[in-house]
């Protein structure tokens, strides 16, 4: 009986094993996993002592802070993401950082059931948890020399801003504010990876996502006091029909525009006393003659 149990137990570990190795992967899921874990504004964060990783005990959940990334330990699975409150992404066992992988029990603050009688100074054991071909591919994860441990990396402070209905959702809005706000780049080659399958794996996002996602406080305010003097400006566009434009008068016709006849007439007007006089002054002339003979 004593021997059947452990058969079905070594079973149901390397069952587990299969499954965790199925369903996770290897490297990092398409962001947007819904693993219910809600963070609604920005966590106290506080260093693991003697480790670069840390953690967060106010919230009840497994929830870590390792070379640039967020990490959270749900069901049985690794979850990682730039923003507190994700989206998350899902990354494979056998990929894990090992720092992550060296944290110890008592900073589990939603310890699954199979931590139970676990040393809590000492990290899960995985290998026992995983199966032997997990252990077989992350050989030497639990040996290290804890005074060659890197610094824990700077937080990203400035996402404490960012709360509410401020809260980025957008991955590729995200990705611009880390890229403006926070310098650090991981240092673990591991991580280094999974930040490039996380960018390859950001869905696209529609201009319509991208004007209805969060903007700047500033924006913000610039279009509110805008607003009033567009709705104000559109009626009046609309009322006030065009003026008409004004000819200017016409003006009389001058001399030259009336055509040749009317020339003609004043200079026969002008002719006309002309021809008089000098038809006078030579009838004079005559009567002088006669007169003279």
């Amino acid at each position: 009986m004593r021997y059947a149990f452990v058969v079905l137990s070594v079973l149901l570990c390397a069952a587990t094993s299969t499954l965790a190795q199925v369903s996770v992967g290897v490297g990092i899921g398409v962001p947007g996993v819904s693993i219910g874990v809600n963070v609604p504004a920005y966590p106290e964060l506080v260093v693991v002592p003697g480790y670069p990783v840390y953690y967060a005990p106010r919230l009840r959940s497994n929830y870590f802070f390792y070379d640039g990334m967020y990490w959270v330990y749900v069901d049985d699975n690794w979850y990682a993401s730039y923003w507190y409150n994700g989206p998350w992404s899902l990354v494979g066992s056998e990929v894990v950082p090992v720092f992550l992988l060296r944290v110890p029990v008592r900073y589990y603050r939603a310890p699954p059931p199979y931590f139970r009688g676990w040393r809590s100074d000492a990290p899960p054991r995985w290998g026992q948890h995983w199966g032997p071909q997990w252990e077989q591919r992350r050989s030497g994860w639990d040996r290290w020399n804890r005074r060659s441990a890197p610094a824990a990396a700077p937080l990203p402070v400035y996402q404490r801003q960012y709360s509410g209905d401020r809260y980025p959702r957008a991955v590729d809005q995200q990705q611009a504010l880390q890229g403006q706000r926070y310098r650090y780049q991981p240092r673990d080659a591991v991580v280094r990876q999974h930040y490039q399958e996380h960018v390859r794996s950001a869905p696209a996002t529609s201009p319509r996502d991208r004007q209805e996602a969060p903007r700047d406080r500033r924006q913000q305010e610039v279009q509110q006091q805008r607003a009033p003097e567009q709705a104000t400006r559109r009626p009046q566009e609309r009322s006030s029909p065009p003026a008409p434009q004004q000819q200017a008068p016409a003006q009389a016709p001058t001399p030259q525009q009336k055509g040749p006849a009317a020339q003609e007439q004043r200079q026969q007007r002008q002719q006309a006393p002309r021809s008089g006089r000098e038809d006078g002054k030579g009838r004079g002339h005559e009567k002088d003659r006669e007169e003279r003979k």
